[in-house]
């Protein structure tokens, strides 16, 4: 798949989003995933693939530690659409054990801490998630953090080996929320409430104006890396 990387950008250059989902579909059939935790970018990929009957999987991680607006959210989806949306929850010994040794908040005292919570609560289940697939398809656009203007719409994963795409890279927040306004896709009302970015809620806080995107994750840590591990790109 790596090799083939340059053929398929060639190829997809020029499609519509939903193209490109269709097309993946049709060269890997089976084994096209697209990853939601309900946020504005999420729900309107999830609007183009259940709407167009892309025959793509859609999954989201269930960390346990989720805003319960964020429930209504998954909950009204699966109402709307009427397909499923499979939940990856972490291992139930290792949460155990880590809450047990540490206590319910032990991401807050240290990055290594943090970093522990999110691979038992995040990457574990995503690698289950991801196990045999060709195509991951992610709601990631270029704006949303530093890290991710080194990225482009199409790349390979080498800790997961496959091929990432990013449906709306190239979109700017106006664009998706025109999307999202003009289709009438249910989204997280905590997008109104100053969060642009939504994660677990013990991790997540609203936004002042003129604050970097991502803010509010992890707001105790240094601001220049902000990343969970879920897009690690080195």
């Amino acid at each position: 798949m790596k090799t083939q990387l340059t053929e398929i950008a060639a190829i997809i250059k020029d499609l519509a989003p939903v193209d490109v989902l269709r097309y993946f579909t049709s060269q890997y059939p089976g084994l096209v995933t697209f990853s939601t935790s309900f946020g504005w970018e999420d729900q309107v990929v999830t609007d183009l693939i259940f709407k167009n009957d892309v025959p793509i999987e859609v999954f989201t991680l269930e960390t346990g530690r989720l805003f319960p607006e964020t429930y209504y959210v998954w909950n009204r989806t699966l109402e709307i659409y009427q397909k499923p949306i499979h939940a990856y929850f972490p291992q139930t010994a290792s949460v155990q054990a880590m809450v047990n040794a540490k206590g319910p908040s032990s991401f807050y005292e240290s990055v290594e801490n943090r970093k522990e919570c999110c691979h038992i609560r995040k990457i574990e289940p995503l690698k289950r998630a991801l196990q045999g697939k060709k195509i991951w398809v992610t709601g990631i656009r270029a704006e949303q953090s530093v890290n991710r203007h080194d990225m482009t719409n199409l790349e390979w994963d080498e800790q997961n080996q496959l091929l990432k795409y990013h449906p709306l890279f190239d979109w700017s927040l106006e664009q998706v929320k025109v999307y999202i306004k003009e289709n009438n896709v249910v989204y997280n009302t905590l997008h109104d409430k100053g969060f642009p970015s939504i994660g677990c809620a013990p991790c997540t806080r609203a936004v002042a104006p003129g604050e970097d995107f991502r803010a509010g994750r992890w707001w105790w840590e240094d601001q220049s890396k902000k990343e969970c591990g879920l897009h690690a790109t080195q």
